[in-house]
């Protein structure tokens, strides 16, 4: 067996048996990007948290807790954990590693855009955090800003009244 073939096997065997997951789109590069996809998609999973969120505090208000009512949390909060992950994983995997690049000109407005743009990914990726930390709907709020700023410095004027017919879906 080539030595080639015999190393690839390996590592696919390896990566499977200790569940390794190919989430990223896609370090290649392929060239087939939908940016705009990503933000329905993360705006998406923040509505899965508040919704997470929600369904926590409600249970929590009953007076007698049941073993069910506890599961129940418990589906909730892995649920919230779940979708924030996502938030997190279209941050670094698509924006931060693929589609956002230092600019090639050296002007003040290319590098301020350069930097806002960072920032609010590194805002998202903390106000995930917090909403895993906590049921505050407020954190939930703070992404849907994020998200919606981001969107703003990302997308040219044309793309983003594109993107935000898809809003009103």
């Amino acid at each position: 067996m080539n030595i080639k073939v015999a190393t690839a096997t390996c590592a696919i065997t390896l990566a499977s048996a200790f569940g390794f997951h190919a989430l990223a789109h896609c370090e290649i590069p392929c060239g087939i990007y939908n940016d705009q996809m990503r933000i329905v998609m993360m705006l998406e999973d923040i509505t899965t948290i508040e919704k997470s969120m929600t369904e926590i505090q409600a249970i929590h208000s009953k007076d007698d807790l049941t073993p069910l009512d506890i599961n129940q949390v418990v589906r909730w909060v892995t649920n919230k954990e779940e979708h924030a992950n996502k938030v997190q994983e279209v941050v670094t995997q698509y924006f931060l590693t693929q589609r956002i690049k230092a600019p090639t000109e050296n002007t003040a407005e290319a590098q301020e855009k350069y930097f806002q743009q960072l920032a609010h990914l590194h805002q998202l990726l903390v106000f995930s955090m917090k909403a895993k930390q906590t049921v505050d709907t407020a954190n939930v709020q703070k992404l849907r800003e994020l998200v919606n700023g981001f969107a703003e410095l990302y997308f040219s004027p044309e793309d983003l009244a594109h993107l935000q017919g898809h809003h009103e879906q």
